[in-house]
């Protein structure tokens, strides 16, 4: 049995438009409906046919369904579901996929009082945005955690946690806070270095814009594709996670400090054994599936 029959996607950028792409491929018989404030972007989810219906409203787009996804700015999601509210379902399971959870579940309760609220939070996208970006496969063997709020009904869990499984995603239940402080480490701190690197290199007067391009390394490019993520969604991420981001940069700030004094007394040793511990980790991600272990990121060259 399904676990849904009528779903709603609220904000068809790249997971929205791969939610839809998924669900047409694993569940084909559920019925899809999708919004976006956009209108150029509404038209462009019609012309690919990613739904049955897309709305011209948030509203009249959670009229019939029992499960509404929400995939919108982590800053916009208290303003989405006050534009739903009137229209949704008694029954419905409201979800996100939003990458901080405590200031959702703050925001949606808020919003939908007496609604039933799962968060969810599918740990997998690339630099690319908008309806056209998106794919089927993109959560296939990814990680989706699940944040419940305290007291949240364990069937309506369930019935979230199973519909990403039929999406092809590894699922883990976790508490708002705690995954708002792994995510900090794993994936909001990254982007902050690569915004700032990449920011840096732009900046410095001795060293140009074209030099910049032209002779980027590999780290350097790989920095760049971090940095070219949409910036209304990061900008959001931080602000809605400040607290745990600021924690881990101050951690990171002082380990940083450590690695410059290493280099300035020339303790090799120290060097050595930080380089070969973090070699560990890359080795230990590939080996759990979660990049590919082609050399130079699967790179194709001639």
């Amino acid at each position: 049995m399904l676990p849904f029959a009528r779903v709603t996607v609220i904000g068809i950028g790249l997971i929205g438009s791969s939610i839809a792409r998924a669900v047409r491929a694993q569940m084909p018989t559920v019925r899809l409906t999708g919004y976006d404030a956009d209108a150029e972007v509404r038209a462009v989810a019609d012309r690919l046919q990613l739904f049955d219906d897309v709305t011209d409203t948030a509203g009249a787009s959670v009229i019939d369904a029992d499960l509404v996804i929400l995939c919108v700015p982590v800053g916009a999601m208290g303003a989405v579901g006050g534009e739903i509210a009137a229209d949704l379902p008694a029954d419905a399971v409201v979800s996100d996929v939003g990458s901080c959870k405590e200031d959702v579940v703050r925001a949606l309760a808020e919003a939908l009082p007496g609604a039933t609220v799962i968060p969810a939070h599918p740990v997998a996208g690339t630099e690319r945005s908008g309806p056209e970006a998106g794919f089927a496969t993109l959560f296939h063997k990814r990680w989706c955690i699940v944040t419940p709020p305290e007291g949240a009904n364990p069937v309506a869990i369930e019935r979230v946690s199973e519909f990403w499984r039929r999406l092809g995603a590894e699922v883990e239940t976790m508490e708002p806070g705690h995954h708002d402080r792994v995510l900090a480490i794993t994936s909001h701190l990254p982007h902050l270095i690569a915004y700032t690197i990449v920011g840096t290199a732009s900046d410095m007067e001795e060293v140009t814009r074209s030099e910049v391009i032209k002779y980027s390394a590999g780290g350097f490019r790989d920095f760049t594709r971090i940095a070219a993520s949409d910036p209304t969604m990061w900008r959001d991420v931080f602000l809605a996670n400040r607290e745990a981001v600021l924690d881990m940069l101050q951690r990171f700030s002082e380990d940083l400090s450590a690695l410059q004094r290493a280099i300035r007394w020339g303790k090799g040793d120290e060097l050595f054994d930080l380089f070969t511990r973090t070699r560990a980790i890359r080795r230990t991600i590939i080996e759990q599936g979660q990049d590919d272990p082609a050399p130079d990121f699967g790179r194709t060259h001639e």
